[in-house]
């Protein structure tokens, strides 16, 4: 059997279908790594995951566009940065955020480092969610 140009070109693009129909399949079960905050650290650095804990704390920034919430579990704390297109999807769904306070949450949000301390930035309103 003679290897030719054209079957070559077959047979990637049939590697290259399957692979693509596989990426769809799966696309919706990929889901963040779940974390400790103890364990999260500079090499995590724009890694998207998933952490549960407690809202101790929600504070509004000096400008009043965005907050800062404090989340909580039984290894530490980190502070989560919620932006003004964030906290206006919030306000649409008739959502407020300090409603979150005192609350279990789980929490989906790409890691970060702010002036040398490591936090997370929550991409849209629903990456907070309480745990019951």
């Amino acid at each position: 059997m003679e290897v030719t140009d054209e079957k070559i070109f077959k047979i990637a693009l049939i590697t290259t279908l399957i692979g693509l129909v596989g990426m769809i399949v799966f696309a919706g079960d990929i889901e963040p790594k779940q974390v400790a905050i103890e364990d999260i650290d500079r090499g995590m650095i724009d890694e998207e995951v998933a952490i549960t804990g407690v809202i101790d704390n929600v504070k509004q920034s000096s400008t009043g566009k965005s907050y800062f919430l404090t989340l909580v579990d039984d290894t530490g704390r980190i502070s989560i940065m919620v932006f003004e297109s964030t906290i206006v999807e919030f306000q649409e769904s008739g959502v407020d955020i300090k409603s979150f306070e005192n609350k279990k949450v789980k929490v989906i949000g790409t890691i970060t480092e702010f002036k040398s301390s490591m936090e997370i930035i929550l991409p849209n309103s629903n990456s907070i969610q309480i745990e019951s």
